[in-house]
């Protein structure tokens, strides 16, 4: 149903909304004030016990009491610990509460158990009047705003049909920057911008935060599709009980980084399902398989299974809930970011030792329930079981409601020590998380994730992620070190036992023998019977790619794209190696080959006693000492993880790193590793994988996955670069894909270079087209026609996509030709840029254009989807020198007189062209 007024589309919300357990008595037009009272009168029908108000109302003293107490936590990361904290202190001041005037009370503002129940109270406030910070500004109307308890939680900006919902996430902006969120409007937690075909919503960034276009969701059903009609969106996300649920449970404050965080829908459902199945659980029949969720990397599995937790610890459901990791670094980082998102009356156990864990598994105080611990120390317990630990300690352990929650559940959960655990404890129940379940096609001991945790309970696959833009899809690149036809030839020859091709093909046998090698694919291949059958790259001693040769064609690879790729030392990138003396020899190569760039490794410090341990001792001796000398560290081979630590923290940006990006110096440009770092680890400061080294399945996603975390424009996608056997790990990444994106493999990877230029010109000829048959030449000003603005809006934000895409893979505005080779015929062909940087300036000026004032100052609504960064192009050095050389060299033929008319139009024409590059007020 189409809405042409907005205020028809605001009614018809309202009506839905209040047959959906919001109240249909509507707040209309109330100030702050009398929406600061209607929330004392809620507090007073909630407290008027004896204990509390003894039946006596609220003063506006003891309401500014409250509102100080909002205003000094300020944020709204804060402000969700206030909401969800049940309780608020006051000291009264009421001289007719003769019991407690002077003395401090506690007030109970809101009980997220208390879910369409109790004394919770849902209302709506149409129009509500914001005041604004500066008096030359008129006060503002918002549209809706949610009431949970008489506090705004909620806030809702509508647009009519056809109108972009983009328009009103601009206007929530605007209103934020205006100051409307603060005093009792900064409980707002939650924003969400609406048309009737359109919905989004995310969490309030609060008064130091920024709007990212990365952080607006749609919500979606079960199955990750999304949901758009207004209809469905009022029933199924703004209704009660899911807007209690939102807010109560589905928003996370982040201690991490102090801003507040939303879940996206397929966060709820996996969470909802672990919650439903512990409900629902019949403890003494020791099932022990939950289920297991399948989200892809980066999707935020993290905090989806705290969420979990927190779920199951809040019913009651379980006695304990532990978080299970298998490396103890890990567990570091995730008791870290469990305790930053826990609530300020929740407690988050670390275990330093097996005794402290056994303390806290037979603990019955409350603040013991949430335990993070490693798979190694569980699995001690069975040790001690049969040594210091009493046989009572056991029962003890195992008569508690146990829930397990296995992150990377895909990684070494097929080893013994889940085993051993699942012996311990035959009671408990176990759930695991993951973006690459193992499946049949890459069972490890014959079991795949299902069988050993159960049915998949919900599924978020790469290729969804990437579709709804909560990952990037990767750039992948097949890097030759070698020509295909020399190792044919090499291969063909050693299988020929020839020293030569002449000798080869004198021998009818050996020719025989030769050929058929020539003739082989570089990669193998399953046959119809379902055989295995080799390829050339098979036929390869791994040695082949051990050599320093190899090695040096692939730094050069590197540092030939290095200034592109890292956008100048912004970006950081990982090497992937194939050993520890292959990483050691690369990090002592690209020392004397680049030493301008920042490079340290990572791999296992262990020192063996075999023959090459000397050699490894050294090698980490040295890169220990280049790391302590450049950062100012005191690092040894002993304290090798902590350097890990250090490292992680450089590359994510993270405590005590938070703002190195302003200080290049201290910034780490390419880390080198072996296995580590290539899963569970997060940067969005990562955007290249260099891989010299074989991976397959889970162990691909996982790896290609550290470059996809979203940033913002200058990351359009990860880049991969891979050298080893490429012909046999592009067959692996097909495979890989195949398996973990669903089937759906859509928009996994980007185009080349070639075909985002391609769009380029054909998007820039539309444009063109479009101004044109506006009768406007030289793109000198907007079209007249609303429609057209539109288009043009539309185009020029395609255009912008393409052109951050290209940028990254290659494109200058000073090349304007480009040339490429077929992969498939071979063929070589050219691309020649139709538009410069001089047009591109232009039209972003029109762009900017679009943004047309209202007499008041307000921007007015226009159905154009506007993108704010690309608003922030500079325009302002449009060549203005160009400008004044037209208008020169106008001057001179105008003066000289001889010039003939044919001429003197020439200039004219020429300089009236550069008009375009002013803005129309200009």
């Amino acid at each position: 149903m189409a809405f042409t007024k907005e205020a028809d589309f605001e009614a018809a919300l309202i009506k839905i909304l209040s047959e959906k357990g919001w109240s249909k008595e509507v707040l209309h037009n109330y100030t702050e004030q009398q929406l600061i009272d209607n929330w004392a009168d809620i507090l007073y029908d909630n407290n008027m016990g004896i204990d509390r108000l003894n039946g006596h109302r609220l003063t506006s003293g003891e309401m500014q009491q409250i509102i100080e107490q909002i205003g000094a936590l300020r944020t709204p990361n804060r402000l969700n610990g206030f909401i969800n904290g049940n309780h608020v202190t006051i000291t009264r001041d009421n001289t007719e509460d003769t019991l407690h005037f002077g003395k401090e009370i506690s007030l109970k503002i809101y009980d997220r158990r208390e879910i369409a129940a109790g004394q919770s109270r849902y209302q709506i406030a149409q129009q509500p009047k914001f005041p604004t910070k500066s008096k030359m500004l008129n006060d503002r109307r918002g549209d809706l705003m949610l009431l949970i308890n008489g506090m705004p939680v909620i806030h809702i900006e509508l647009k009519k049909s056809g109108v972009p919902v983009s328009q009103a996430c601009n206007q929530i902006e605007k209103y934020a920057q205006e100051g409307i969120f603060t005093g009792l409007f900064s409980l707002v937690q939650i924003f969400v911008a609406m048309n009737p075909e359109e919905t989004v919503y995310f969490a309030n960034p609060g008064p130091d935060g920024t709007f990212n276009l990365n952080y607006q969701f749609h919500w979606a059903n079960f199955d990750n599709e999304p949901i758009n009609d207004w209809k469905r969106i009022a029933s199924d996300f703004l209704s009660i009980p899911m807007a209690h649920m939102l807010i109560g449970f589905y928003t996370v404050a982040d201690d991490s980084d102090g801003v507040l965080k939303v879940m996206r829908s397929y966060q709820y459902y996996a969470a909802s399902a672990i919650s439903d199945e512990v409900s629902k659980t019949r403890w003494d029949a020791a099932t022990q398989r939950g289920g297991y969720v399948w989200h892809t990397t980066g999707s935020g599995k993290t905090m989806t299974s705290f969420k979990s937790a927190q779920l199951i610890a809040a019913s009651k459901d379980a006695d304990k809930v532990i978080f299970l990791m298998d490396r103890i670094e890990l567990g570091t980082q995730s008791l870290k970011e469990y305790r930053n998102f826990a609530n300020d009356n929740e407690d988050v156990q670390a275990t330093e030792n097996t005794g402290v864990l056994i303390t806290k598994l037979k603990s019955t105080d409350p603040a013991d329930t949430l335990i993070v611990t490693s798979i190694q120390k569980m699995s001690n317990i069975k040790d001690e079981a049969g040594g210091r630990l009493k046989a009572v300690d056991l029962e003890i352990m195992n008569s508690k409601r146990i829930v397990f929650i296995v992150d990377e559940c895909h990684r070494s959960t097929f080893g013994d020590m889940l085993l051993t655990i699942k012996h311990t404890f035959p009671r408990a129940l176990f759930f695991g998380f993951t973006g690459t379940p193992i499946q049949e096609e890459n069972q490890k001991k014959m079991s795949t994730t299902t069988t050993v945790f159960g049915n998949e309970l919900h599924r978020y696959s790469i290729a969804d992620g990437i579709r709804d833009k909560n990952v990037l899809g990767f750039d992948p690149y097949k890097v030759l070190t070698y020509k295909d036809k020399d190792l044919r030839e090499a291969v063909a020859l050693e299988k020929t036992k020839a020293d030569t091709v002449r000798e080869a093909l004198s021998d009818p046998k050996k020719s025989e023998i030769f050929y058929k090698f020539m003739a082989l694919p570089m990669a193998g291949w399953i046959d119809d019977s379902g055989n295995y059958c080799k390829g050339i790259e098979d036929y390869l001693p791994n040695s082949q790619y051990e050599t320093e040769e190899h090695k040096g064609l692939v730094i050069d690879d590197i540092l030939e794209n290095w200034v592109t790729l890292s956008h100048c030392g912004k970006f950081h990138a990982i090497l992937a190696t194939g050993s520890i003396p292959e990483a050691i020899e690369y990090y002592q190569l690209l020392e004397k080959k680049a030493p301008h760039l920042k490079v340290t490794a990572l791999f296992d410090p262990n020192i063996d006693n075999d023959g090459g341990a000397k050699w490894k001792e050294d090698g980490l001796s040295e890169i220990i000492q280049d790391y302590n000398d450049r950062y100012g560290q005191d690092f040894t081979i002993p304290t090798f993880a902590k350097m890990k630590k250090d490292i992680a923290a450089h590359l994510a940006h993270k405590k005590p790193y938070e703002r190195i990006e302003h200080s290049p110096e201290l910034e780490i440009d390419l880390l080198i590793v072996v296995d580590q770092m290539l899963t569970g680890f997060d940067s969005k400061w990562i955007n290249t994988l260099y891989l010299d080294k074989m991976l397959q399945y889970e162990n691909i996603i996982q790896a290609f996955s550290r470059t996809n975390r979203l940033f913002g424009p200058d990351k359009p996608f990860g880049t991969i670069k891979y050298y080893r056997r490429p012909h046999t790990m592009e067959k692996n990444i097909e495979a890989a894909v195949k398996l973990y994106s669903g089937d759906r493999p859509f928009g996994l990877f980007v185009q080349r270079l070639d075909k985002n230029l391609e769009k380029l010109n054909d998007v820039y000829t539309e444009i063109k087209d479009l101004f044109e048959q506006a009768g406007v030449d030289s793109f000198r000003q907007l079209p007249e026609d609303v429609t057209e603005r539109k288009k043009f809006a539309n185009l020029f934000k395609e255009f912008n996509e393409y052109l951050e895409a290209a940028k990254t893979q290659g494109f200058i505005w000073t090349q304007d030709s480009y040339d490429f080779t077929d992969t498939e015929t071979g063929r070589a062909f050219s691309v020649h840029m139709e538009m410069d940087e001089r047009t591109y300036k232009v039209l972003a000026l029109r762009y900017k254009e679009l943004f047309s004032k209202g007499e008041d100052g307000d921007v007015e609504d226009v159905p154009y989807d506007i993108v704010g960064y690309l608003t922030t192009i500079d325009t302002e050095k449009i060549d203005t020198d160009y400008m004044n050389s037209r208008f020169v060299k106008y001057l001179k033929l105008f003066r000289l007189g001889n010039a003939s008319d044919e001429v003197l139009q020439q200039a004219e024409d020429e300089l009236h062209k550069t008009f375009a590059t002013l803005s129309q007020e200009e």
